[in-house]
């Protein structure tokens, strides 16, 4: 019988690369992987449903479910999450020193419902008590003009949130001060250049991050992997042996940071920053499967739900293909 063939679109992430090379074949499906850049595959996949399989934004995935027109279901794959705490840069001439000092201030903003800027919202709300209508949003591109967001927003009336003027970039507003700060999970061009005008919020943003995921246990998922429907309609298998082609890629990475002889990543203490990894997330430090993220998960939709942007909280298990929620065992 010959397997089922299916468009994969996702960046070229190592917890993949099994998949990719083909070292790691799912059963009974043949990948045709399309390697895109993030904010291209979720445009895509949520304006046209290009994908029979993708990497698609968790916010972006909770909001198309809430409105009830997703096309796509999701399985508990996370190939992409960051703590954000590093992802607040600011005007060193705002006189923003700590969180604090944000309220009232102009803040740019890629988009406004992207996964990054919800878990900051909600970090900034739940840790600092700094409130999104506290600041003063603007949003548009950060590096090419003209960014608009990818699903109509229908925010509270508190939110204060205008678009830029279609010619500017965040990035140049934020290192010429008309804007105060930015929220972003890519590092603005100005900063990795290192302009004078422009620093992080948070300095050593890797120990705060640390002290943070000690207290709440969250460790921000950004996106995860969705199938369309009319795919699982006709082949319901389909879920569950992606979800286990995706553990083994993940666990053989896993694998490869113990091959200590030759070194096959660019870091020569590797092996010291896994142990130290392992310290405070534990030894299954990028976990999958619904259990192992029901925290993470659960504050994402309760970020969502506070900030308007879903109008009522779903159930966790109902966000994912019924049959990746129990793993079997031999």
């Amino acid at each position: 019988m010959s397997k089922l063939s299916l468009s994969f679109a996702c960046w070229n992430y190592d917890r993949v690369q099994g998949l990719v090379d083909g070292t790691i074949q799912p059963e009974g499906i043949e990948l045709n992987f399309l390697k895109l850049p993030v904010e291209e595959t979720f445009f895509r996949m949520m304006r046209h449903q290009e994908f029979d399989v993708s990497e698609m934004s968790l916010s972006s995935y909770l909001i198309a479910r809430d409105r009830g027109f997703p096309k796509f279901t999701a399985i508990p794959v996370f190939p992409s999450r960051s703590f954000r705490h590093s992802g607040i840069y600011v005007n060193v001439n705002s006189g923003i020193k700590e969180p604090k000092d944000l309220i009232g201030k102009r803040v740019g903003i890629p988009e406004y419902q992207v996964t990054a800027s919800v878990f900051i919202r909600g970090m900034l709300q739940h840790e600092y008590d700094v409130h999104p209508s506290d600041l003063l949003w603007f949003s548009g591109g950060q590096e090419k003009p003209g960014r608009i967001e990818k699903i109509k927003l229908s925010l509270p009336p508190e939110i204060k949130i205008q678009p830029i003027d279609p010619h500017k970039t965040l990035n140049q507003m934020l290192e010429e001060g008309e804007i105060d700060a930015l929220v972003c999970p890519r590092a603005p061009s100005c900063f990795v250049k290192g302009s004078p005008n422009v620093k992080r919020l948070f300095d050593d943003h890797a120990t705060v991050e640390q002290e943070y995921f000690r207290k709440t246990g969250i460790f921000p998922i950004m996106h995860l992997v969705a199938i369309k429907d009319e795919i699982l309609e006709k082949n319901p298998w389909v879920a569950q042996n992606l979800y286990k082609a995706f553990a083994q890629a993940k666990n053989d990475v896993y694998e490869s940071f113990n091959q200590n002889v030759a070194l096959n990543v660019m870091l020569p203490w590797l092996s010291a920053e896994v142990q130290r990894t392992k310290k405070v997330l534990g030894d299954d430090f990028w976990p999958y499967g619904l259990e192992k993220n029901r925290i993470t998960l659960n504050a994402m939709v309760n970020y969502s739900f506070e900030q308007g942007l879903i109008k009522s909280k779903p159930q966790i298990e109902d966000l994912f293909a019924k049959s990746t929620l129990e793993e079997f065992t031999i």
